[in-house]
């Protein structure tokens, strides 16, 4: 049975999360796929690249095989009901045609039938060229198909903090223009974190950001 998520578009009955590396589903959407899936509503994530290009490798082997496997782990944490995992080049996304990227999300789109895609916002939140060209394919095929998109997003007073406290590039619109949703379920955000050890065991802007954020996205 699926349950209207308060700050959340009502009718919110399927989702397909789009992302640009294995961990964004759980370091940025983590709370609201928690969330969703507390609510009895089928989640699904595409992400676009293994992340490979890391600079943080906080366990051995190839990141490229050992972010695969924290992918699968975070997204069973998460209950997500499916994951795909494409092979395009990390650090290289906006390189890669927009079209071509389109349709990898119109297909699961096809396969899916969302009510919505979830995306980071179309800045990145980050900066990261890859997540806004993650986002962007998300909005290209989102709007042939007429399916909703949910951006997430930092409240611009969290962006300003973390710049300010690590020379960090987060970017995010005023308070006023974000809906609020909480609470969320952070504990398993955290768990599915976790699941990441090659990102999460040494990232304190991490930390810092859900510290600044409690409970609300």
């Amino acid at each position: 049975m699926t349950g209207t998520v308060p700050g959340l578009p009502d009718g919110m009955r399927r989702v397909l999360a789009v992302v640009a590396h294995p961990d964004d589903e759980s370091f940025g959407l983590g709370g609201l796929l928690a969330l969703l899936s507390d609510r009895g509503v089928p989640t699904a994530v595409l992400c676009f690249t293994h992340g490979e290009a890391s600079t943080l490798h906080g366990r051995p082997g190839d990141l490229h095989t050992v972010r695969a496997g924290e992918l699968a782990r975070a997204a069973q944490e998460l209950g997500v009901k499916r994951v795909e995992l494409a092979g395009h080049p990390d650090g290289g996304l906006v390189d890669v045609p927009l079209p071509p990227l389109a349709a990898e999300v119109a297909r699961l789109i096809g396969e899916q039938c969302p009510s919505h895609l979830l995306v980071f916002d179309s800045g990145g939140v980050t900066g990261h060229r890859d997540h806004q060209r993650a986002t962007h394919a998300a909005q290209f095929a989102a709007r042939r198909a007429g399916v909703a998109v949910v951006g997430w997003t930092l409240p611009l007073h969290v962006a300003d903090r973390l710049n300010a406290e690590f020379g960090t590039s987060f970017t995010g619109p005023d308070p006023a223009e974000c809906h609020v949703v909480a609470p969320v379920p952070r504990g398993r955000q955290c768990r599915a974190i976790a699941c990441h050890a090659s990102q999460s065991s040494d990232n304190p802007v991490l930390w810092r950001r859900l510290e600044l954020l409690g409970d609300r996205e």
